[in-house]
């Protein structure tokens, strides 16, 4: 399936809410999206244990806990207003702008 240029609900910086999966009704911040994967990274969530041979920045090696990446279907935005779980639609604004707005307090995402 081509995803190139294919516009995903959440970005980078965004608050979310995982709905589904081990890490169920927890947030956290989107630390990065992978749009061709349709995946994002979200801080303290899906952690996975990662081998680190020693090197010149870690010279102890060892394993590390970090976040893998979790399918975006599993997330939902945080509503700002109500801090709640919210549904995201797409309008444009007064310039002609399309830009996110919430489903649940209709108001416009930054």
């Amino acid at each position: 399936m081509n995803t190139k240029g294919r516009r995903l609900h959440i970005r980078k910086g965004d608050t979310v809410y995982v709905i589904s999966g081990s890490y169920k009704n927890r947030k956290g911040r989107v630390l990065e999206v992978l749009p061709q994967q349709n995946r994002a990274i979200v801080e303290g969530v899906n952690m996975v244990s990662h081998h680190e041979k020693p090197s010149a920045q870690n010279t102890q090696g060892g394993i590390v806990q970090r976040e893998a990446a979790i399918h975006v279907s599993n997330l939902m935005l945080i509503d700002p207003e109500s801090g709640k779980p919210t549904r995201i639609g797409r309008r444009r604004d007064e310039s002609g702008k399309l830009v996110r707005y919430s489903k649940k307090s209709n108001k416009e995402i930054r």
